[in-house]
């Protein structure tokens, strides 16, 4: 997702949150990629006639005539977009007795996975803010004597790219030159299992850009074995931000291992908003002629196309941000945005909620 969608997406969400319904009046779909919109059109018209039954009248109105501007909406598409589409229908007329019935759509900058309709009294925006909080990939290893799981987590949403099951075999309790042979063997066996787990994991995570981290997790002493041993390239072990004791493998041992690492991700984004604060004040303190902040300054360096990094914080007007974002598109320039949850953010929001790293300086 690039700045532009993410700060569209925002903005999006924003618009809808304010729209509240005095019922449950207020319609949400998420449509999946590739999905047959007739099949939309065809439910959407079954549930007027289910909401003709309900009892308030003006509720009832709102709902069908909702759901009929909607559908008018889903027949200027040919087809499901690319990511799906997320469509939302209600009366934001601000006063009782009024109605203003409006139609909002937009294709995520994700693909939707899930099917969604409802009728309530907000919209339904869980699925796009998981979406907008997407910043980093955070690569996930679950890992026992029994199967191997390598996975990512982008935002929330949990993906599993690759399972193994090994040929290890389990415990015996034969005694003397048996149990000797048979515990070499399974040392072996667990070996070419690790180095084969390992030979993917090295495949899909190294160069990876967007990788921040790496966790792992498993039943059982194996995972510790696993990273301490010549398996993984020494640079993803250098990522490896956190190791946790599971109770299961598989799918549900990488969303287990995410549950169980959520004080870690929490601190690793934090981290981060602090390395680019960090990185601005030493340059303040350092090259001030290097630096500027404030609304006019940066958007003056920015025009000149001086500008390498530009920090906007998340608490920044929206017109100030799209004038901003959008001379930062023309001059190439990064951007990062900065919450308020930390000093460093609040430090950035009293500057004026916007600053710049310049390329070179300027007299």
């Amino acid at each position: 997702m690039n700045t532009k969608q993410k700060i569209f997406l925002r903005r999006f969400i924003r618009d809808l949150e304010q729209i509240k319904g005095r019922h449950t009046e207020l319609v949400s779909v998420y449509i999946p990629a590739g999905y047959d919109l007739n099949k939309i059109i065809a439910h959407l018209q079954q549930e007027q006639g289910t909401a003709s039954n309900i009892k308030d009248k003006t509720t009832r109105t709102n709902v069908i005539d909702s759901l009929e501007k909607m559908i008018r909406h889903l027949r200027l598409f040919k087809k499901t977009p690319v990511n799906g589409l997320a469509v939302f229908a209600g009366n934001k007329a601000e006063r009782e007795g009024q109605q203003d019935i409006e139609v909002w759509s937009i294709e995520p900058p994700e693909p939707v996975n899930t099917r969604i309709y409802r009728c309530d009294q907000t919209f339904v925006l869980d699925l796009l803010k998981n979406m907008v909080e997407i910043k980093d990939v955070f690569g996930l290893i679950v890992i026992d004597n029994r199967e191997g799981n390598i996975g990512v987590l982008k935002g929330t949403s949990v993906l599993e790219i690759a399972k193994f099951e090994s040929m290890v075999p389990g415990k015996i309790k034969a005694g003397g030159q048996s149990q000797q042979r048979f515990a070499r063997l399974r040392e072996e066996a667990a070996h070419d299992f690790y180095k084969k787990v390992a030979e993917a994991i090295n495949k899909e995570f190294l160069g990876l850009k967007e990788l921040r981290g790496i966790l792992i997790g498993g039943p059982g002493p194996t995972k510790e074995t696993f990273l301490d041993g010549p398996y993984l390239n020494n640079e993803l072990k250098k990522k490896v931000i956190g190791v946790k004791d599971l109770s299961y493998t598989g799918q549900y041992g990488l969303k287990e291992l995410v549950d169980k690492s959520k004080e870690v991700l929490a601190k690793e984004e934090i981290t981060r908003e602090k390395e680019v604060m960090d990185r601005f004040f030493e340059a303040l303190s350092k090259d001030p002629q290097k630096v500027t902040y404030g609304k006019d300054e940066v958007i003056k360096v920015l025009e000149y196309g001086a500008v390498d990094l530009l920090i906007i914080s998340e608490s920044a007007d929206e017109k100030l941000i799209d004038q901003l974002t959008e001379l930062a598109e023309k001059t190439g320039t990064a951007i990062e945005f900065i919450s308020t949850d930390t000093s460093e953010g609040n430090q950035l929001k009293d500057l004026g909620g916007v600053a710049a790293l310049l390329r070179y300086a300027l007299e």
